[in-house]
């Protein structure tokens, strides 16, 4: 079966401040790679705009209630300390981001494609239940993961998270809840300064940090070792992917040394626990991944393995 890419211009809306890492060109850089001839059987289906009330699988309503009151007319509103903001077109973009993301999981759970790539900004695995922090407003993968138990009646759902930082908001949303499994490499120390390995919520949460200089071996290592026996134990029913690209080599916001290969890899992995565990079921996100060539790189690498089915 096919691989959909959810999209949409919008996701090049969304303003940072001048030097912001989590800028437009990262969703236009996205868009030109997946553009090339050898992406041409993607499905292509460009993301609607959620409904603000699914938000609330995850987060609070006054968190919601607040950012929604919080957009600008005109200029910036900053959000925990300046690193996350919104602007006039925020507000659609997140939405779509969401909207993306569950256009994704409906399509993987009715059998329409065999897995999804959705190809967003800003990112939103540090978004908390009540916190907006590190570029993200709304946890999407986390949302995405909700709808999946609540829509479609799935028991278990795993998360997989690869983006060089900590995905503490996706953790802190499910720290105490045995039916999503939450499972990160990450860099440490870094920001945000969570992940460590004694943080194992209720037995559902599975932390690997990697050191500074670590690169693809560190990785496969943490994989084979911990991860996809997580995977395989747990027996999920969606695997949800966290996929930030920011452990690349090139990357100027961590210290970690992967390649586009090392991507790929992760990416396979991940779809042979898919097959074994849930015919094959397999949503992605796009997180960070802040240096445009190897942003580009990264996802070409990533979006050919799903390809590959």
């Amino acid at each position: 079966m096919a691989t959909l890419l959810t999209h949409h211009p919008a996701f090049a809306d969304h303003r940072t401040t001048p030097g912001h890492p989590e800028r437009p060109d990262r969703y236009r850089v996205v868009e030109a790679t997946l553009r090339q001839e050898r992406f041409d059987r993607l499905v292509r289906v460009e993301a609607n705009i959620a409904d603000p009330d699914v938000t609330r699988y995850v987060h609070s309503n006054r968190y919601v209630d607040t950012l929604e009151a919080a957009r600008p007319a005109e200029g910036y509103v900053l959000l925990d300390g300046g690193d996350t903001m919104m602007e006039p077109s925020t507000w659609e973009v997140v939405l779509r981001g969401v909207g993306g993301t569950l256009q994704a999981v409906d399509a993987v759970l009715a059998g329409d494609v065999q897995n999804a790539f959705v190809a967003s900004r800003p990112p939103g695995h540090h978004a908390e239940t009540e916190r907006a922090m590190g570029f993200c407003l709304f946890n999407n993968i986390g949302i995405g993961a909700r709808h999946a138990q609540r829509n479609h009646g799935l028991g278990r759902v795993a998360i997989v998270d690869f983006d060089v930082h900590h995905g503490n908001g996706t953790q802190e949303i499910f720290y105490s809840d045995p039916s999503v499994l939450y499972a990160s490499t990450h860099q440490m120390p870094l920001f945000p300064g969570t992940g460590a390995v004694s943080e194992t919520g209720v037995g559902n949460i599975v932390n690997s940090p990697l050191s500074p200089g670590d690169g693809g071996t560190a990785l496969r290592e943490a994989f084979e070792a911990r991860i996809l026996p997580t995977l395989d134990a747990f027996r999920p029913e969606l695997i949800l992917v966290s996929a930030g690209f920011d452990a690349h080599e090139r990357d100027p916001l961590a210290s970690l040394e992967m390649t586009a290969d090392d991507f790929g890899w992760a990416t396979r992995m991940l779809m042979d626990a898919a097959e074994r565990n849930c015919d094959g079921r397999l949503v992605t996100v796009l997180e960070g991944g802040y240096d445009l060539r190897g942003l580009a790189e990264s996802v070409d690498a990533h979006v050919s393995e799903l390809q590959k089915g």
